[in-house]
């Protein structure tokens, strides 16, 4: 299995998937800190994948989606972007409509 299958699979078999700069209980960067405290505010279960883990994984998810940075949001199998559209979208209520409109239980 190549890494884009990995990363494909993870995807494809996650409601919600970060791949971030460390892990949900220990960030390592600010901006994986800040999501991962948007995610748990709205209550949803995620899938955390570290970057840190694996320069293959690190380079496997830009060249997935073509984007140059960490972290990245995916909900039920599109991706939604990085820290700051992430922050956008839960500061206007977009995030949490998304959420909905993919069938994504939250509080």
């Amino acid at each position: 299995m190549t890494i884009h299958d990995q990363i494909d699979k993870d995807v494809k078999s996650n409601d919600i998937v970060l791949f971030m700069k460390g892990t949900a209980d220990m960030p390592m960067c600010g901006f994986s800190g800040r999501t991962v405290q948007i995610l748990q505010h709205l209550g949803v279960p995620f899938k955390d994948v570290n970057v840190l883990a694996s320069e293959e994984i690190r380079q496997g998810i830009k060249d997935y989606t073509n984007w140059p940075t960490v972290p990245q949001l995916y909900v039920k199998g599109e991706f939604i972007g990085g820290a700051d559209i992430v922050m956008e979208m839960y500061q206007s209520g977009e995030l949490k409509t998304l959420l909905a409109d993919k069938g994504v239980a939250h509080s």
